[in-house]
Formats: C-alpha cells, structure tokens, sequence
C-alpha cells in the first residue's frame, strides 16, 4: 500500500489489516483508522478516531509542518477509504 512517489514509504498490506483489526477489536467504539506519517521516526502510525471530527486535528502530507501527518482515513468496518479534503 502507499506506493509510489506520492507518499515517502510502502506499508505492508498485512500491517494496514493488523490495524484494522485492532480498530475493531477495541472496547472504545472506533469508527475510523487514521494511517499517519510520522517523519521523524519514518514509519506510519495507526490512530484510531470515533468521529470525524478528530480527523480535522490533522494536518495533510505532505502540506503538513509537523512531524505527524494524515495520510489516509478508512472506515473501520466497510474498510472504504475516506476522501480527505485539502
């Protein structure tokens, strides 16, 4: 996943529904999966949310001046990638 020049690494696919699980598996109601970038340690973080509004606290890769940026929402349960607006 996530591959191509777009984005700064691959994420292994099995990785991305290893956090789905988790997401789902949670006793907190989550709704969505947020994968961040987080650029100082170069890897991806899974954030899980329970509304879209927590979603607005991030910024976008690559606008972001931050060491943590959004790179992509799923829904947790249709697993159906959310369109971020910029």
């Amino acid at each position: 996943m996530f591959d191509g020049s777009d984005y700064p690494k691959s994420l292994d696919e099995q990785q991305f529904d290893n956090w789905l699980e988790m997401g789902r598996e949670s006793k907190i109601p989550y709704c969505y999966l947020l994968i961040v970038w987080d650029a100082l340690e170069e890897q991806y973080l899974p954030v899980f949310v329970e509304d879209k509004e927590s979603i607005e606290s991030f910024e976008i890769y690559p606008y972001s001046t931050i060491q943590e940026a959004l790179i992509a929402v799923y829904d947790l349960y249709s697993e159906s990638k959310i369109s971020l607006a910029n």
